[in-house]
């Protein structure tokens, strides 16, 4: 996810484990010191005698969950000469500068570091050398991996310096009983025809929906959310794919931008921004009756409405396929245990470690091979009334473009939603005065 707008959702997942029935989190610290990643330590085994055990640190950001999901303990018991150590800093926009920092000094890494999907056309196109080639590494296998998220850490030259941990594949959650209120179908089939194929019928779906909406429910909760989930369906947005910022020229940006307008124009938003107290209290509320859900956002939504709201929500399938988050695992080539951090890297992001991963943590897997195995395919969810997610989340996958990103996304996409689309929604702005707000805002913080 943002820094906010996408790269926070990490820190989002922290506040929803505990609806997801997970246990908590390992502490949190920075990655420190100057000696290269990964140790060797004798201990004392029967008889006096002593054997060596490989330390393989993983440095993360938020919850990538596999500790939690017992993923490092089972590792360790199939490799009983490896042991496994996480540092875990909470949000990435405090992790990924010393990141960048650590990777140009060549210390202070650890043997795997996480990358946010945000950042890793900056770590493949100027960091690539600092990193191994995962593509060559034993244990991994292309064809296991979506396309497109296998090319989203692959550079120019044929380098994949990431394997893909999970990704966000987005769909409608809705509620049921505001829909039947407002005179809408309620089924999660006949949901998904309101709108197939085309982002303009979600917007006239609001305007059917406030016709007759029960009093105090907008449609949707805010208008940069509609903006981010438009732009994600989409394979250009921000940069072409020469690496030049077009975002406004974007025909996709434009898209999303105007359908977003339209959403606060109209009047079908709550004007709630995103990650904020009074968008989680919302929930419970029920001040909107819909949002774009990728997998993390169930649990969110569990826990912020509250079992007030088990079976009154439900999910359909999003108009067209949109991704909104996702993440890799790198090996630092200065790693002294470069070979088994990335057996270990490859073992984690496996098909059947990912589907682990979906069962008990929520996170949708990126190993495309892993959508055949019962944890996904039959996987359902029992608050948003069985919905089948397995099946949902997998057709959205499936269908995500290969999204071009730029090192800078996270800048324009913050700048278009907090100083421009906010304006629009909350401040009653027109359309034009937000749009130049957010590209004044965007060009100073590019120094353009």
């Amino acid at each position: 996810m943002r820094t906010r707008i996408r790269s926070s959702r990490r820190a989002v997942v922290l506040a929803a484990v505990v609806a997801l029935g997970a246990g908590a989190l390992g502490g949190c610290s920075e990655d420190s010191g100057d000696e290269p990643v990964g140790k060797a330590t004798t201990s004392a085994a029967g008889g006096g005698g002593g054997k060596t055990t490989t330390t393989l640190t993983l440095g993360l950001f938020g919850a990538f969950g596999y500790e939690e999901a017992g993923l490092y303990e089972q590792y360790m018991k199939l490799h009983p000469d490896i042991k496994i150590e996480q540092t875990t800093i909470q949000r990435n926009d405090n992790y990924y500068p010393p990141l960048l920092t650590h990777l140009g000094t060549g210390s202070g890494l650890s043997d795997i570091q996480g990358v946010e999907v945000a950042n890793i056309t900056e770590i493949t196109t100027t960091q690539a050398d600092k990193l191994m080639d995962l593509g060559k590494a034993d244990g991994v296998r292309k064809d296991n991996f979506l396309d497109w998220k296998w090319a989203q850490a692959t550079n120019q030259a044929g380098k994949t310096i990431g394997l893909g941990t999970d990704i966000g594949p987005t769909g409608i959650c809705y509620r049921k009983d505001l829909f039947a209120k407002a005179g809408l179908p309620t089924d999660r089939a006949a949901v998904s025809a309101l709108w197939a194929g085309d982002w303009r019928k979600y917007l006239e779906a609001g305007k059917a929906f406030k016709a007759k909406a029960p009093k105090g429910a907008a449609f949707v909760d805010s208008a940069s959310g509609v903006m981010a989930v438009v732009n994600g369906s989409s394979a250009e947005r921000f940069y072409d794919k020469d690496g030049k910022i077009v975002y406004k020229t974007s025909p996709a940006v434009k898209e999303g931008w105007d359908i977003a307008a339209a959403f606060a124009e109209e009047g079908l938003t709550a004007k709630l921004q995103q990650f904020t107290p009074a968008w989680d209290q919302a929930f419970a509320n029920s001040a909107f009756a819909t949002i774009s859900c990728p997998p993390w956002m169930l649990g969110y939504i569990q826990d912020k409405a509250g079992a007030t709201g088990k079976g009154k929500w439900d999910m359909a399938e999003a108009p067209r396929p949109s991704s909104w988050g996702g993440a890799f695992l790198t090996v630092p080539e200065v790693g002294r245990n470069k070979a088994e951090a990335a057996k270990l890297a490859a073992w984690l992001t496996a098909p059947e470690q990912q589907a682990t991963l979906f069962e008990k943590r929520g996170s949708f897997p990126s190993a495309k091979a892993a959508y055949a195995l019962p944890a996904v395919a039959d996987a359902k969810h029992a608050y948003f009334d069985n919905a089948p997610i397995g099946q949902l989340f997998t057709k959205a996958a499936e269908g995500i473009p290969l999204q071009i990103l730029g090192p800078k996304d996270n800048i324009i996409a913050q700048n278009l939603a907090d100083v421009g689309m906010l304006q629009v929604d909350q401040k009653g702005k027109s359309s034009k005065d937000g749009w130049n707000a957010a590209v004044k805002a965007i060009d100073n913080a590019l120094d353009q």
